[in-house]
């Protein structure tokens, strides 16, 4: 079987405004909606996108700026793992149910698959989220290596 990772690394730089998707799973998003307050002033200096009915209650409840994808079973986790596989997201805050089963388990799993991939870091609860925002990176360039995808395609179609 023939390796499919990409050969080597190249860099990105993470602009000082990051894009930072927002999700959370049924029995998770009160957790979401009290953790968002707490960070509240500092999630509204960057760019916020978020599926469903997350995005939908930060922005009412807490009044953010939050882009509304579609709810996650019904393709919002799949927008965000294409914003990751472009580059056009910066940090996943995803607050998963490791208790609930979810019938777009798939789509979860290939989500945080594409994050680990291209190096975007994830808190999946409000400890990791809360030392996410606490970065000093958070409000800075940050420069990171990610897969080189160029290099990729190329080996493959050439």
């Amino acid at each position: 079987m023939s390796d499919t990772r990409p050969r080597r690394d190249v860099r990105r730089t993470l602009p000082a405004r990051k894009r930072i998707a927002l999700i959370a799973h049924d029995g998770k998003k009160e957790e979401m909606l009290e953790w968002a307050e707490r960070w509240r002033d500092t999630l509204a200096r960057h760019q916020l996108i978020g599926t469903g009915t997350t995005a939908r209650r930060i922005a009412s409840q807490l009044g953010l700026e939050v882009e509304p994808l579609m709810s996650g079973p019904l393709g919002g986790d799949q927008q965000i793992g294409a914003r990751i596989a472009e580059q056009a997201l910066d940090l996943l805050v995803f607050f998963w149910d490791p208790f609930a089963p979810q019938p777009h388990d798939p789509d979860v799993k290939a989500l945080l698959r594409l994050a680990a991939l291209w190096n975007v870091p994830v808190a999946c609860n409000p400890a990791s989220a809360d030392f996410l925002l606490s970065s000093p990176w958070l409000d800075r360039d940050f420069e990171m290596t990610i897969p080189d995808a160029g290099s990729w395609i190329s080996q493959r179609t050439g």
